[in-house]
């Protein structure tokens, strides 16, 4: 029976590159998986995928009975619904500890690092396994992607360097222009509802039994949203009452003015502003070199709430 890897719900490129080269490692090392996923991928998904040839993750949502690893994630409210009927034999993740329990020991890659699949890359590293050239450069993009082509706060030494021997390998010289191309077709917002666009990068975060929800959508111009803010809220405020969430944050990143427009709709505005030092104007605030939901936005809600 195959053993079936797969990243968190409303999966981002790491998520879905991550799936993939960790499955490619494992077979390697004489394990029967299969790369899956939660849910539908996003235009800058499609793109590496189709530019280094590889077919999307099956489609599962459903893991009762079967044996897992993650990648990318370890929080309940980011997994299946029957995740506590599964088997996880490992997690490979960049993210803090997350309310995940196991029965049993497992395999955990847990590092400081701005992308889960700069540590697939190591563990590529410390089984000697080597990288196909196609598969290289499109860990080398999930990195550029999670990394904001390393603007992010999150981003490490590790990170920069696993791009540069990925990019060797994939016989990439332009790395950079490369990242610039994704994030051009990343910030296409105008062919997908408000919804869509609100879901795109989403996930749900239990804070003291108070469900927040933080999405974020990274653009190079930031006035692409100037005349669809009014139905971006429309849209937060129905995810918001139909998940029976108390908080519904969305985070319009502008790359390169290296900054971060929050839209919020919450129960208690008041801890929002707290958490950030800010004061909400029509339910959003600049906050200049905020570019990280990871390490900027989450540990902040997670003190106030």
């Amino acid at each position: 029976m195959s053993t079936y890897i797969f990243g968190h719900t409303t999966p981002d490129s790491d998520s879905i590159v991550g799936s993939i080269s960790l499955s490619y490692l494992k077979n390697q090392l004489g394990e029967d998986t299969t790369p899956s996923r939660q849910g539908e991928i996003n235009p800058e998904t499609a793109f590496i995928l189709e530019k280094f040839g590889f077919e999307k993750p099956l489609l599962k949502t459903s893991y009762a009975g079967e044996r897992v690893y993650l990648i990318d994630f370890m929080e309940s409210s980011q997994s299946p619904s029957d995740i506590d009927q599964a088997t996880i034999l490992g997690i490979v993740d960049h993210h803090k500890l997350g309310d995940l329990k196991t029965d049993s020991p497992l395999e955990m890659w847990v590092r400081p690092v701005g992308c889960s699949n700069t540590i697939v890359k190591q563990m590529f590293d410390y089984f000697g396994v080597e990288i196909p050239k196609d598969l290289a450069g499109m860990m080398m993009c999930a990195i550029l992607s999670d990394t904001v082509i390393f603007k992010s706060p999150t981003c490490t030494k590790e990170d920069t360097k696993a791009v540069k021997e990925l990019a060797k390998i994939a016989q990439i010289e332009d790395y950079k222009a490369l990242g610039m191309e994704m994030f051009t077709i990343k910030s296409d917002v105008l062919n997908d509802t408000k919804r869509d666009l609100v879901l795109r990068d989403f996930k749900d975060f239990n804070m003291s039994g108070n469900k927040i929800g933080v999405g974020q959508l990274e653009v190079v111009d930031l006035s692409i949203f100037d005349n669809m803010k009014e139905e971006l809220f429309e849209a937060m405020k129905e995810i918001k009452e139909e998940g029976d969430r108390d908080s519904v944050l969305l985070l319009l990143t502008d790359i390169m003015q290296e900054g971060s427009q929050l839209l919020v709709l919450s129960d208690d505005n008041s801890k929002v502003e707290s958490a950030f030092d800010v004061k909400l104007v029509d339910n959003q605030v600049w906050l200049p070199k905020v570019m990280s939901r990871k390490k900027q936005i989450i540990p902040f809600l997670e003190r106030e709430f």
